[in-house]
């Protein structure tokens, strides 16, 4: 069997590398992680590479940063069967990216809208593909007319609790857009892991990073999934997503980010 291609991004944060290391655990996948810190992501890709069955390698691409997401996409030919969006922050003071955009907006949620509308073409190459947002039962707070926290206080907790409620929202989006395409979006509750995230919004973890990782790489890899599409999940079980249901605010959140995506003239 030819070697099926996943992708994860935030691969060198605890919940990321346990998922990586789950996929390169298993025979037919070969994995790409998407990383900022190019020494971090090397390390981890030939330990992986090495401990694994798999191929492990990795790129530098800044998920924030959407001419840094383009400027990947635009060579990258390869078809991908997963692609797992895990990158997160969480910042205690607001901060703007180079490209004008609030950070954690820009990270957890843009970030995950970006790439995976700039990999598209390369999901639905795949022939069957999935994507897989790691989002959180920790959501809410989701203000559409002030997404960037220009008006309210910014709040590095109301900040993540919006981003992870707009993840659960666009991959109900984009599990609609694609139906036709061969290619499920699903998003899912990992598990509560002590991490720089974690410290950074005030508390530890009870979740270790493997047990965290289980739901993600289920969501990728499980074959009773395959055409499960739009669905939130939490302990490898489809949960009840408040969110889902608000057909007017999903539609509203999508043009909020499409309006924030540059496009080629």
């Amino acid at each position: 069997m030819s070697s099926r291609l996943a992708v994860v991004t935030g691969a060198t944060g605890k919940i990321g590398a346990a998922i990586a290391r789950y996929l390169s655990a298993i025979d037919g996948y070969d994995v790409l992680l998407l990383v900022r810190n190019e020494i971090a992501g090397k390390r981890l890709a030939e330990a992986l590479s090495r401990a694994g069955k798999t191929k492990v390698r990795c790129a530098v691409v800044d998920l924030s940063l959407h001419a840094s997401i383009a400027s990947f996409a635009v060579g990258f030919r390869e078809p991908v069967h997963v692609l797992v969006n895990n990158a997160a922050i969480a910042p205690r003071r607001r901060a703007v990216t180079r490209e004008g955009i609030e950070m954690v907006f820009a990270t957890n949620v843009l970030g995950y809208f970006w790439l995976t509308t700039a990999l598209e073409g390369n999901l639905h190459g795949a022939g069957e593909a999935r994507v897989v947002d790691v989002a959180s039962y920790w959501a809410g707070d989701l203000k559409l007319d002030d997404l960037e926290f220009q008006r309210r206080s910014y709040d590095n907790d109301t900040a993540y609790r919006q981003s992870k409620q707009a993840n659960r929202m666009l991959s109900v989006a984009l599990a609609e857009r694609y139906r036709d395409r061969r290619i499920t979006v699903n998003s899912c509750h990992p598990g509560d892991v002590n991490s720089r995230l974690s410290n950074d919004l005030g508390f530890g973890g009870s979740t270790s990073a493997d047990d965290a990782a289980r739901t993600p790489f289920w969501l990728a890899t499980a074959p009773e999934l395959s055409g499960v599409t739009g669905k939130y999940f939490a302990d490898c079980r489809e949960q009840r997503c408040a969110f889902a249901a608000d057909r007017e605010a999903i539609a509203r959140l999508v043009a909020e980010c499409e309006g924030r995506t540059p496009h080629a003239t």
